[in-house]
């Protein structure tokens, strides 16, 4: 009987993953980093928000003959507008004119994409002088972007496991296989948008002044950590 008891005993001491025939890696020597990567990339799609408005004056300026002045002074900055320029809304917005209350004045917003500052301020100066000024950046953005995810969060894991060696080898160790991997945050920078209409009216302030105008815009910042366990020899 007190031969059993022993038995038993010895066999609910043993760990559940040694009974399955595994080996959790909690039960191995291991040391655990968290690795971090960044990297800032100068945006090549800016998208820019354009709100063309009937002109309510002695001789009105029609929606379409705001729209066409819009058109031409984008082809003659060479943009492909059956490409780059979409109408945001479908339906048109009708806006009241407060001081009559009688006449209705038609407005479209139109998004147009642009592949640099230089491009950006361009486009500005050209609508400011057909009158159009209600423009703002919508958001900024990179062709890229999936890719430089990729190399930060491979750098991240290069981060590591280049500590991992540092420690271990403080203490005549060395590293082994990575047993555990986990991505703890990531970060996309963008500009602030009170950011964007102040880039804008720099833009046309410059143009009020005879100078070429030019948007400089905020780099965005792509920022990985990661948790990495490695075996412990």
């Amino acid at each position: 009987m007190k031969q059993i008891i022993t038995f038993l005993s010895i066999i609910l001491c043993i760990p559940i993953s040694a009974q399955m025939g595994e080996k959790n890696f909690i039960d191995q020597n291991y040391i655990e980093v968290t690795g971090k990567a960044e990297m800032e990339i100068i945006p090549d799609m800016i998208y820019i928000d354009i709100i063309v408005s009937e002109k309510d004056s002695k001789n009105k300026t029609s929606l379409a003959e705001m729209e066409k002045a819009m058109i031409s002074k984008l082809k003659e900055l060479e943009i492909d507008v059956s490409k780059d320029l979409s109408l945001k809304d479908v339906s048109s917005i009708f806006k009241r004119n407060i001081i009559s209350k009688s006449d209705v004045l038609l407005s479209k917003e139109y998004v147009l994409l642009i592949h640099n500052g230089t491009a950006a301020g361009k486009v500005v100066g050209a609508l400011e002088k057909v009158d159009i000024s209600n423009i703002s950046i919508e958001k900024v953005d990179h062709s890229k972007i999936e890719q430089y995810r990729k190399e930060v969060k491979i750098n991240a894991t290069k981060a590591a496991k280049e500590k991992a060696e540092l420690l271990s080898n403080a203490v005549n160790q060395t590293i082994g296989k990575a047993l555990y991997i986990q991505e703890l945050e990531q970060n996309l920078f963008q500009m602030p948008m009170s950011n964007r209409f102040l880039a804008m009216n720099k833009a046309v302030d410059s143009v009020t002044e005879n100078q070429e105008p030019s948007l400089n815009f905020e780099k965005i910042k792509l920022e990985y950590s990661v948790l990495v366990r490695f075996e412990l020899k």
